[in-house]
């Protein structure tokens, strides 16, 4: 038995690179310790065997941002964690998933409490500027089911210009989907605003979901499910 050391530095030894060279090839889940990938360069090791996988590059791991499927029961929000046993079988991004990757995530775009649907995590600056900073230039898309039949004039009501907590709300686009069912489209809606909009109307409000944001929609996601963003897609 050897004296264990950090990973780092075996690999380092072993295939003649930097320590910091080495510390890239191990966050980037291009190095095994007996056949299972370690992420972690500080991991010790003594007499395993060490692999750096052929397609290891040092080219470091960019910032990742996900989409969720937020769940809700009983108007509430289902905590889920973001790990591999959630991630969608069909993400098609090509982003080979580290366990970084599920840290230091920030929400952008915060779902009211009730509401489910799309949601965004990120770890890249740029997609919280886009989505905080001009969220006002951003569209959201809503499908909301209430309780009763719709009618012509709930859908003047909706759309009528109003004010909440004595702001002016941005104007909303809003159509029937069904007889119980509206789509609601509007750029930087302010908190809790679907829900004060249906209350205005006399309507009875049984659930909230988003369905998309910009250019990215939900699509397939299922209840609880993630994906990544590929760099070619934008909001």
């Amino acid at each position: 038995m050897t004296e264990p050391v950090r990973l780092a530095k075996r690999v380092a030894e072993q295939f003649s690179c930097s320590r910091r060279e080495a510390e890239i090839f191990i966050e980037g889940g291009y190095v095994t310790v007996d056949g299972r990938v370690i992420e972690e360069p500080q991991f010790r090791v003594s007499d395993e065997v060490i692999v750096l996988l052929p397609d290891a590059t040092l080219t470091a791991a960019e910032p990742v941002t996900i989409v969720l499927h937020q769940p809700v029961a009983d108007g509430v929000h289902v905590p889920v964690d973001i790990n591999a046993e959630n991630h969608a079988v069909d993400d098609a991004s090509g982003i080979r998933s580290l366990k970084r990757h599920f840290s230091r995530l920030t929400t952008a775009l915060p779902l009211d409490p009730q509401a489910g649907g799309l949601a965004v995590l990120t770890q890249d600056w740029r997609v919280t500027r886009k989505l905080v900073d001009n969220a006002s230039t951003v569209e959201q898309e809503y499908v909301v089911e209430v309780a009763s039949e719709l009618g012509s004039t709930d859908l003047k009501q909706l759309e009528r210009r109003s004010a909440m907590n004595g702001r002016d709300l941005p104007p909303a686009k809003v159509s029937m989907q069904s007889e119980t069912r509206l789509r609601f489209a509007v750029k930087g809606p302010q908190p809790g605003q679907i829900a004060y909009l249906c209350a205005n109307a006399g309507l009875n409000v049984i659930s909230i979901k988003r369905i998309r944001i910009g250019r990215i929609a939900m699509a397939r996601l299922l209840p609880g499910q993630w994906r990544y963003l590929p760099a070619q897609e934008r909001f």
